[in-house]
């Protein structure tokens, strides 16, 4: 054992570390370790570095490491926690910053990590309290109160989130998570000028992978038949919202090459003003003059409340390609979506999943709505919960048809009316012009706005928004005496 050259490893890995370059840091800290196996220390900071590395096997045995030489450890609890939280077991992240803060009361870092935790398992207030803890304790400022901005979008309270945001970026101008959630706010609150422009901080976040191309990004630039490369970068739900663009590029001059998931293929083959369409994975053309990802058009168009464009439908379907089924069904043809497709790279997206979903078991009373035929819309894990179904109620699951969007959209054409939760049935389904109700949970996302019923987005669209968080039972009764209305 060297502890003194133990040390000196160990100081010039921190001062690495300090300035997140972690690559560098790791070997110096790997020696440490080598050199002194009882260095405490370095085994922590090791499994710092190894988490921010993508590696979190390696960073939990760091961890574990540090709490044998010292189980009392408050940081080595903490930093255990950060691990199971990069990891989506919140469960064991939240036991972690609690053991932390039995520990040490006081520790800062642990109170704001389990103010994020407690966040993520749908307990806002609790985590706005923490938040606030954390600051009073002396956490980095410009972190909790993005945190903080954060969870106050999810009580609804975005004025509130843009000063916290704004106060965040006054401390340290060039966070991104700040500036994206500033956006988040913005947005929220129709100020979509401003919104979108902060929007395109989204590149600077961690979890986001900005394309490596070395074309300029279009941004608005004159078109004179230049190439410009769109592609889609996030959900299915935002390459049908914002395809709507594609069009206006092509208006305004541009030769448009448009990159899209392969479930999206057939019907973007609908959308005007595509010179090219391509599917994600293909090669890419030998030439182009711009690149632009979808949700950065509305930025490059300046889009305002008042010019937000919505020519429905922009995207077509044939509903003929159903008729042997739709024909079929008496009364009002009504299909349902209770639940979004699940993320799980991230425990934030994992959350809002949760929360923007319902069961199908909380759609029954509208099931017993006479005059009606329901169809099932609903792809992925959650449609097994029709093999629940009592006997007598009639829901027709049709999925073994549904082998891309293009089918979804030749059925959804072929309906009197969709009901869905927040996901990309909604969104096809006001795309192409057909009567949506849209099931929203109280902490909306920013597309949706505040305090109205329609959208600006879909002509067609209605919103049915929970009172209260978790209200589903409230939304399912409006929804179900607007449906009685409609087939009576």
């Amino acid at each position: 054992m060297n502890t003194t050259a133990a040390h000196a490893e160990h100081q010039q890995g921190f001062q690495l570390h300090l300035h997140q370059r972690v690559e560098e840091a790791e070997p110096f800290y790997q020696r440490a370790v080598a050199l002194d196996p009882a260095f405490k220390e370095a085994w922590m900071n090791l499994g710092l570095v190894l988490l921010a590395r993508g590696r979190p096997e390696e960073a939990l045995s760091c961890q574990r490491q540090a709490l044998r030489l010292d189980p009392e450890s408050a940081d080595a609890q903490n930093n255990l926690g950060m691990v199971h939280y990069a990891q989506g077991n919140i469960a064991e992240a939240e036991n972690c910053f609690r053991t932390a803060l039995r520990l040490r009361p006081d520790h800062a870092n642990a109170t704001l990590n389990l103010g994020s935790a407690r966040q993520i398992l749908n307990h806002a207030g609790e985590a706005d309290h923490l938040f606030r803890r954390a600051l009073s304790l002396g956490v980095d400022e410009a972190r909790a109160k993005s945190n903080l901005a954060l969870v106050l979008m999810e009580q609804a309270r975005p004025q509130e989130a843009e000063l916290c945001c704004r106060e965040a970026l006054a401390l340290r101008p060039d966070y991104p998570e700040a500036r994206g959630n500033l956006a988040l706010a913005l947005l929220m609150m129709g100020r979509l000028e401003e919104g979108f422009r902060e929007y395109e901080a989204r590149w600077e976040v961690e979890t986001m992978a900005a394309p490596a191309l070395p074309q300029p990004l279009w941004t608005g630039q004159a078109l004179n038949g230049e190439t410009v490369l769109l592609y889609a970068e996030q959900g299915y739900g935002d390459t049908l919202q914002f395809c709507r663009y594609v069009p206006m590029v092509a208006a305004a001059g541009g030769r448009v090459v448009l990159v899209v998931p392969k479930a999206l293929h057939r019907v973007m083959t609908t959308l005007d003003g595509v010179a090219e369409l391509l599917c994600e994975g293909d090669d890419l053309p030998s030439s182009f003059d711009y690149h632009c990802p979808l949700l950065s058009l509305p930025f490059a168009f300046g889009t305002t409340m008042a010019t937000i464009p919505a020519p429905v439908p922009y995207l077509r379907a044939d509903p003929s390609r159903w008729a042997d089924f739709l024909d079929e069904l008496p009364g009002m043809k009504v299909g349902l979506v209770w639940a979004g497709k699940s993320r799980t790279a991230q425990p934030h997206a994992v959350a809002i999943d949760r929360r923007r979903s319902m069961r199908l078991a909380d759609m029954m009373p509208l099931l017993s709505v006479p005059g009606c035929s329901f169809v099932s819309l609903q792809l992925g894990p959650p449609a097994a919960q029709l093999q629940g179904l009592p006997d007598g109620v009639m829901l027709h699951d049709v999925s073994d048809r549904l082998d891309d969007w293009a089918d979804t959209a030749d059925l959804i054409a072929g309906l009197d009316l969709v009901i869905a939760v927040d996901t990309a049935v909604a969104h096809l389904a006001g795309a192409l012009g057909k009567t949506v109700w849209l099931l929203n949970r109280f902490d909306s996302c920013w597309r949706w706005f505040l305090n109205r019923d329609d959208t600006p987005w879909y002509p067609s669209m209605r919103q049915f928004r929970q009172a209260s968080r978790g209200d589903w039972a409230g939304v399912i009764e409006r929804v179900r005496q607007a449906l009685i209305r409609s087939a009576g």
